[in-house]
């Protein structure tokens, strides 16, 4: 392992970082198609039978056999700053798909992140 991410490295954290937002997008998608009102039974059952929610608990587990296998010859130390490339991405997705308030100081965080990821990248 180096101390330098090649492209394709970024190329696959990068994806992995829109991979983690799709899936809060589907656990969001779960949340809006559940019932808000009956007994818990009720709504774990529902939540069960929730397509976005079993399609997002299955995308997780595949990004995290990923996640390991992208660890094989990626420093952590390198690899976990993408991450936070997930915390970019979903509220602007959250706000596109659903209209969730963009703020400004919501984009100026996003901005920062990704300033703070071509730092470390680079």
């Amino acid at each position: 392992m180096t101390d330098s991410l090649s492209l394709a490295q970024i190329a696959l954290l990068t994806s992995y970082a829109v991979a983690m937002a799709a899936g809060q997008v589907m656990f969001k998608l779960a949340a809006v198609h559940m019932p808000s009102i009956g007994s818990l039974t009720e709504r774990l059952t529902s939540l069960a039978h929730n397509g976005f929610f079993l399609a997002a608990l299955a995308l997780y587990g595949a990004l995290t056999l990923l996640w390991v296998w992208i660890l094989t010859f990626t420093p952590l130390s390198r690899a976990y700053v993408f991450i936070a490339l997930a915390f970019a991405i979903t509220p602007l997705a959250g706000g596109y798909l659903f209209g969730e308030p963009i703020s400004l100081r919501l984009v100026i965080g996003v901005g920062l992140i990704v300033g703070g990821l071509l730092c470390v990248a680079g």
